[in-house]
């Protein structure tokens, strides 16, 4: 009998064990995930130099570059808000770097569009 009750017992322990594992496990996975996130947001609002007195041509240059490094902190978040926002500003960045010619206005345009999609960004990131 007491046998019986001393393995009851240790099946007992080991379920609490293993319940209390995963839920440590998903606390952890949790803070990496902010972590992760907030490491993301950081990244990608110092990428994005939308300064509206940077040369236009200096941004197109680059545009591809960040346009790729955009899409990869996207794909290293789980936040979906976070993702199609680093989504935008990358299709941002290949539109502008897909322009023929680019004009103080066809600049300022983009500059406005991208500006709004750097506000929905810093607001998925809190």
């Amino acid at each position: 009998m007491w046998k019986r009750s001393a393995v009851a017992a240790l099946g007992l322990v080991a379920i609490v064990s293993v319940t209390g594992c995963s839920e440590v496990n998903e606390a952890v996975n949790q803070v990496d995930n902010a972590s992760s996130k907030a490491q993301v947001c950081s990244e990608a609002v110092g990428l994005v130099n939308l300064n509206p007195n940077i040369d236009p041509e200096q941004v197109r240059a680059g545009a591809e570059e960040k346009a790729n490094r955009l899409r990869e902190l996207g794909n290293q978040v789980a936040d979906q808000s976070v993702q199609d926002s680093l989504s935008q500003l990358a299709d941002g960045y290949l539109e502008l770097e897909q322009q023929k010619v680019v004009t103080p206005e066809s600049f300022n345009d983009w500059l406005r569009s991208n500006l709004q999609t750097l506000d929905q960004l810093r607001q998925a990131c809190l």
